[in-house]
């Protein structure tokens, strides 16, 4: 155990990064073998992942860390519009660049906003649903100790790549078509971007993917090719909206805050 323990703590990512893996997708190979575990896939995989790793190798400290993340609030109003407001423009533009290309226009009538904000405040205290499921662990936990070592640029890629190998079941199953991978990765540095700027808030990282969630191209009213074309469309508008936050605001991409980052101990007696 204290051999397991120890490679733990030299391997916190790997650790982290596997674990979330197996915890998610354990229910996806049951599934396959024709055994159910009542879900086919378990989105809080990154939360209990990143809860155990920090019981292993943090303790009290590193939950004090990750709580006061989620808590952190006072990050100034223009953060809480992007983080509610940039997901449901994305989506949106989506609507008009589709309808631009042949597809029916946007249909807004038959949208109950009171009904997407009761969704966004459900998936706000749900740990069952994606936005608790992955942020604790994904933007929480990971991005902070990525950035301890990479920039934020690479660290957005890095993180990217991994989220967006951890939603491949969701394609398998049917629930995400496969351009929702590339989007994954893309979307990443919109979260990473958020994230620095409001000073390490994993709580705008939650809203931002609340929103994302509640308000999405699918309630536009495509159906057949043109939902279709719309997620690629989408991934477009990620795209764009990428280019112009790194190409604008550079300096978030040189080095991220120290409140954004969590460096790993030195152990005892290193460097002497």
């Amino acid at each position: 155990m204290s051999s397991t323990v120890s490679w733990v703590r030299q391997h916190r990512l790997t650790s982290f990064f596997v674990l979330a893996y197996v915890l998610s997708w354990t229910p996806w190979a049951f599934d396959a073998a024709g055994f159910s575990l009542g879900t086919p896939f378990f989105p809080g995989g990154p939360l209990v992942a990143a809860l155990v790793v920090i019981a292993v190798v943090d303790g009290r400290r590193g939950f004090r860390e990750l709580g006061s993340r989620l808590v952190r609030w006072r990050v100034g109003w223009v953060w809480y519009l992007v983080a509610l407001g940039l997901p449901v423009l994305m989506v949106l533009v989506t609507g008009l660049v589709t309808s631009w290309t042949g597809a029916p226009a946007p249909d807004l009538s038959s949208i109950v906003w009171a009904d997407v904000a009761l969704l966004l405040a459900i998936r706000l205290v749900n740990p069952a649903d994606s936005a608790l499921g992955e942020e604790p662990g994904f933007r929480g936990y990971a991005l902070p100790h990525l950035q301890d070592r990479l920039s934020p640029l690479a660290a957005a890629g890095v993180l990217g790549v991994l989220a967006a190998g951890w939603h491949v079941p969701l394609v398998a199953l049917g629930n995400l078509g496969w351009i929702g991978l590339p989007s994954t990765v893309v979307i990443t540095f919109l979260y990473v971007w958020l994230f620095n700027r409001s000073g390490g808030s994993l709580l705008m990282a939650v809203l931002f993917h609340a929103s994302q969630g509640a308000f999405t191209f699918g309630m536009l009213g495509f159906d057949g090719a043109d939902a279709d074309r719309a997620a690629y469309v989408y991934c477009g508008v990620l795209v764009v909206a990428v280019v112009a936050v790194v190409s604008l605001d550079r300096a978030a991409w040189r080095r991220a805050p120290e409140s954004a980052v969590d460096a790993e101990p030195v152990p005892a007696g290193a460097g002497r």
